[in-house]
């Protein structure tokens, strides 16, 4: 933790309440203490002085307080003055190097400063009779109040850092999340696009010569299909420059956009039959991950299945939103591509599942469970 460069009036606490109860308490503490230790002077108020102002620097410099702290108490307990509470001072210094420094750095100057300090003590045990056992014993109490309030500060300096590391990987992650969502709705936009454009091509040269009607419907439809795939690009990169900025975020697609979904591809020449019956009130994240997986299963029909039929199913099955994309034609063989792994995530990121693979009779279903019931915490897919 770096350490303020700035005087704030922070620093007069606890300074400014440890120099008024040394001034006012030292006295009253020799009272009750043995004959043998001296009673405070000018001298000893002067130590109580120095220790408590160090404090002022335990935020700017805070091995220099604690050195000046050391100073003031070792000289006041090597002069014989009565325990008092300059003591204190020696805690709330160790506190500040432990907040500031690497706790090996902390250690190594917190252990210092009890063995110079427990050292100054020895004259007034051995002075009363008490000898090393009663030196060892304060000896121990000291190090162990002075020891434990410094590894209470650098407890809560780990915390501190682990959770801002935390957040930091929470952030990291959100970004990454982020950046996936946008490259799965660039692949759906574009794809979807292209293989449209695809199939109404390959349909238009098919009648080009024999019903030039029908191929201008054709190429009318793929100049709609490219503009509105170049506007999605555009709009997916410009989230890409600044993903914070929700002018570049384009309407997330949903059920009501499915009608249109399906007749751009009746348009084009492939057979397609419907059963879209997904009820009210289907929250709206649900809705767009239930049209991103039509699509997408729809242009995988085209992309691998040349002319197959297909038939598209949407209901609402108890608190499930139910999706079935199922097709008539044959896959090529080798590994699924991306597309159904996008699919998946999609229903995944909703609290759903998914599932794909070849149909029993012959063809290839893509299915879909989706919860009506999503958290709000959940965001678009």
């Amino acid at each position: 933790m770096r350490t303020s460069a700035r005087f704030d009036r922070r620093d007069l606490v606890p300074a400014l309440p440890l120099l008024a109860v040394g001034l006012a308490a030292t006295s009253r503490a020799a009272q009750n203490q043995a004959d043998w230790l001296a009673g405070p002077d000018a001298e000893a108020y002067t130590y109580v002085a120095v220790a408590a102002l160090a404090l002022l620097l335990r935020r700017q410099a805070p091995r220099l307080c604690l050195v000046l702290v050391g100073l003031a108490i070792t000289v006041y307990l090597a002069r014989g003055f009565a325990f008092g509470p300059i003591l204190f001072c020696g805690p709330a210094a160790a506190w500040g190097v432990a907040v500031a420094r690497p706790w090996r750095e902390a250690l190594a100057w917190v252990t210092g400063f009890v063995v110079v300090t427990a050292a100054a003590a020895a004259p007034a045990f051995y002075a009363g009779g008490s000898g090393w056992v009663g030196h060892l014993g304060w000896s121990g109490a000291w190090a162990a109040a002075v020891g434990g309030v410094a590894a209470i500060g650098a407890a809560l300096v780990v915390r501190r850092r682990s959770e801002a590391g935390v957040r930091a990987e929470q952030a990291r992650r959100a970004v990454s999340e982020e950046r996936l969502q946008m490259a799965q709705d660039v692949h759906d936009g574009v794809g979807h696009g292209l293989a449209v454009i695809a199939m109404h091509a390959g349909v238009a040269l098919h009648v080009l010569d024999r019903d030039p009607d029908r191929a201008r419907e054709l190429l009318t439809s793929i100049q709609a299909t490219s503009r509105e795939a170049l506007d999605g690009l555009r709009a997916d990169l410009d989230r890409w420059r600044d993903p914070d900025d929700a002018a570049a975020r384009r309407p997330v697609p949903g059920l009501e956009d499915l009608p249109q979904l399906l007749a751009r591809m009746r348009a084009g020449g492939l057979t397609l039959a419907e059963q879209v019956d997904p009820g009210d009130d289907v929250p709206g994240p649900v809705g767009a991950a239930a049209y991103r997986i039509v699509q997408e299963s729809l242009t995988n029909v085209l992309r691998h299945s040349g002319g197959a039929a297909a038939q598209v199913r949407l209901r609402r099955v108890d608190a499930q939103l139910e999706v079935e994309v199922r097709d008539d034609g044959t896959r090529p063989p080798g590994p699924p591509g991306s597309g159904i792994a996008g699919m998946r995530r999609r229903a995944t990121a909703v609290g759903g599942r998914l599932t794909a693979g070849p149909a029993s009779g012959g063809g290839f279903v893509v299915r879909a469970s989706l919860p009506l019931a999503v958290s709000s915490r959940v965001g678009t897919p």
